[in-house]
């Protein structure tokens, strides 16, 4: 008999570790629950970098110790977007229900890509779900990934593979012998170019077609190009789309995009990551209701869905080329009629992961506890603040408005007469700065047609309209401030 010692990492103490789990779900309620009291950001000091800078420990510490440590040195210095004034880039606030089911998913531990268990079955139902709110065909085929970056990659993939013959996987883009051309506009996502160039395709054939005033793609210039790279030799395989575009929320012509596509008999794809969703917006619908024509969509659901980071979805409309795209089975995959290697077929032939969290759980709480209507209602609450900010900002003599709003973007700038586009510059960065230092608000900023912005993206279920109201008083007083100009108030 082996007299060793049996080591596991469970607690000593179940009871010990039931009750510091009881406290910190008390600590993440209350810290929710006053979040609208709080600074939105903290710069981190050094002192509290020197510590998140040390060697591995040797031994462990007390589980209450090692969660004391996060709460004061990891807690105070988050990024802040589960704040209701966090608007920058376009990252989502997350919720209680959905917290609450990545860690039930956690506890769970399952690996969601094969096997006959529930977790693949909860994945399923989330995918025919997102199929629904799209608006795709009840057998087209789905997967969700890390976020749209993936999304993206996943479905250019399926398109590259199912061009022509369809022997690229096997025989790769050399023994294709066809430069392939992927278009989109100049203010399509970086992770378009990205994807291109992972898949062999290089970021010299995608093709970056001008934008209107408006910033959605010209489809008159892209049909132009189309037909230029035809006599050159070229292979085009496929058009993205844009749904939202980051800068602005540009939405491209996609029903234009869509028959230019089947004309050519190109791959239609649309990248929707952000703005996908605001097809349930009744004022944005008729715009995106092209996606229901789309060979594949990418989506986040950490967005608009305001689930936890981090889960995306990417659809594709024939199953069959999405399957083989991917579909690889090894001695050690073996699928069987019954038992633990029974059910489903597995996710991997869908995509390249084969680790896999639940992820699909937060977004199953997550509608089951609000359903359908509340988040229509909620994206278009986001929109209407947007444009309830623009109006604030039309209204203000010292405000500029840098790009017409679609749904939740507002793009402006303070811009004092006289001013040269320098200071103006200038001016708008160091506002940007002490917004957040100060923790006030979390704009970020972009450059339109060379002209620095402040750019407001709102995809937060925590925002009233009064924020919006905060965020302009504030803007102006810290701009007339820097100015020095005494007594001027923010109207």
């Amino acid at each position: 008999m082996n007299n060793s010692k049996n080591l596991t990492l469970d607690p000593q103490d179940w009871e010990a570790m039931r009750e510091l789990g009881h406290q910190m779900i008390d600590d993440l309620i209350d810290y929710w629950k006053g979040i609208r009291e709080e600074k939105i950001w903290r710069p981190i000091p050094k002192e509290i970098k020197e510590r998140l800078d040390t060697p591995i420990p040797e031994d462990g510490l007390d589980p209450q110790a090692v969660y004391e440590d996060f709460k004061k040195t990891i807690f105070p210095y988050n990024k802040g977007n589960v704040h209701p004034r966090f608007f920058a880039w376009i990252q989502g606030t997350g919720t209680p229900m959905g917290t609450f089911a990545d860690l039930l998913a956690s506890g769970m531990n399952p690996n969601t890509t094969i096997g006959e268990h529930s977790a693949m079955y909860v994945d399923r139902q989330v995918v025919n779900w997102c199929k629904e709110l799209m608006g795709f065909p009840s057998d087209a085929s789905g997967i969700l990934v890390s976020g749209g970056s993936m999304a993206n990659i996943t479905a250019l993939t399926v398109a590259r593979n199912a061009f022509g013959e369809g022997k690229i996987r096997e025989k790769g883009l050399l023994g294709n012998a066809e430069q392939l051309v992927l278009y989109c506009s100049t203010e399509t996502h970086a992770c378009i170019k990205k994807a291109a160039e992972i898949l062999g395709i290089g970021s010299e054939f995608v093709r970056n077609i001008p934008v209107n005033e408006a910033f959605e793609m010209r489809s008159d210039l892209l049909k132009v190009q189309i037909e230029e790279d035809l006599k050159s030799g070229l292979s085009p395989f496929a058009i993205v789309g844009t749904a939202g575009t980051v800068n602005t929320g540009a939405i491209d012509p996609l029903d234009d995009l869509s028959e230019i596509a089947r004309s050519y008999g190109l791959w239609f794809h649309v990248d929707g990551a952000y703005g996908a969703l605001a097809k349930l917006d009744p004022v944005y619908s008729d715009r995106l209701k092209a996606i229901e024509e789309a060979d594949s969509l990418a989506f986040d659901l950490h967005k608009w869905l305001y689930v936890p980071y981090e889960v995306g979805c990417t659809l594709i409309r024939d199953a069959k080329k999405h399957r083989d795209a991917f579909a690889y089975t090894p001695n050690y995959l073996l699928q069987e009629s019954r038992g633990l290697s029974g059910g489903l077929d597995s996710i991997n032939h869908y995509g390249f992961e084969l680790s896999r969290g639940f992820k699909a759980l937060k977004i199953w709480m997550s509608i089951k506890e609000h359903g359908r209507e509340k988040y229509a209602q909620m994206i278009a609450q986001n929109n209407r603040q947007a444009e309830y900010l623009t109006q604030l900002v039309l209204e203000n003599p010292y405000l500029e408005l840098m790009a017409p709003t679609s749904m939740s973007i507002t793009c402006f700038r303070m811009s004092p007469p006289n001013f040269t586009e320098e200071q103006i510059r200038d001016l708008n960065r160091e506002i940007l700065v002490r917004l957040q230092e100060e923790g006030i608000a979390s704009p970020s900023s972009t450059i339109l047609n060379g002209k620095f912005t402040l750019r407001v993206a709102n995809v937060n279920q925590r925002t009233r309209f009064e924020d919006m109201d905060l965020l302009v008083k504030e803007i102006l007083r810290i701009g007339f401030e820097i100015q020095k100009i005494p007594g001027q108030m923010a109207k």
